[in-house]
């Protein structure tokens, strides 16, 4: 198994870049065992469906519809990223945590919640959700924000945090948003500056989230980009899927 690596790219791209780039390390996991976690963030707000989302759900709301529209190659609801930082956490088949690919949700998101704790920042996993309530996918919420998942993490009564997977040859891609403060295309989703009265430093804040995941890697070198490999797949990506909204490919892939 090759070593892990940790990427914090330094500037925002768009969201055909953003989802190409999760994708080719994706890959990258199935084809090289590559084990890679990124954080990044997004040049403008954009809107990312889930996979299974309808294009045209996105017009329901005119200010979302105005929006730079992608879809993700993982499900859930559509996400709205603006004041946030994503992560991405690749590991092959081979990685033991890919063995309870369920259990990854749990193993990422206690060691933000840990980072959040260090910074005075009470939060915790949503826990038990009455499903009762969301039996029909078509009658949630559009937006990820507005759903509700045990794994998600909350602080203040609000979630500002949840997940999503996308599985392939028993690789695992599992990607998801960090909410630092609302947007003005969603008022109703307050991120953790508009929830936490006491000041604290995001940029100190995100650099403990990157060193708890990473020390959960076992690695501690970090970097800030991928190798020339994964840069040119995702620059096919972008060309061949993730300019359009209406791609698809077979679950198994």
């Amino acid at each position: 198994m090759n070593a892990a690596h940790v990427v914090v790219e330094p500037t925002p791209r768009s969201g055909a870049w953003n989802m190409a780039i999760d994708e080719a390390l994706l890959t990258a996991a199935v084809e090289n065992s590559t084990t890679t976690l990124r954080f990044y963030r997004w040049e403008e707000a954009t809107v990312s469906l889930g996979y299974f989302q309808k294009t045209e759900s996105a017009s329901l709301d005119p200010l979302l519809a105005e929006l730079p529209l992608v879809r993700r190659l993982s499900g859930g609801g559509a996400i709205l990223h603006e004041h946030e930082w994503t992560y991405s956490l690749s590991v092959p088949s081979d990685h033991s945590l890919s063995k309870q690919a369920i259990q990854l949700y749990s193993r990422v998101h206690d060691c933000i919640i840990a980072a959040l704790g260090n910074a005075d920042i009470s939060a915790a996993m949503r826990g038990d959700v009455d499903l009762t309530k969301a039996t029909n996918p078509a009658s949630e919420p559009f937006l990820c924000f507005g759903r509700g998942d045990e794994r998600d993490i909350i602080v203040a009564g609000h979630k500002v945090l949840g997940s999503a997977q996308r599985r392939r040859r028993g690789a695992i891609l599992q990607h998801g948003s960090l909410l630092l403060r609302r947007s003005k295309y969603a008022l109703q989703f307050p991120g953790l500056e508009d929830l936490v009265e006491a000041p604290f430093s995001v940029d100190e804040l995100m650099q403990d989230v990157v060193g708890q995941l990473a020390q959960m890697m076992g690695t501690d070198v970090i970097g800030s980009d991928f190798g020339a490999d994964v840069e040119t797949a995702a620059g096919t990506l972008v060309s061949q899927r993730y300019q359009q909204t209406d791609w698809r490919v077979s679950p198994g892939n």
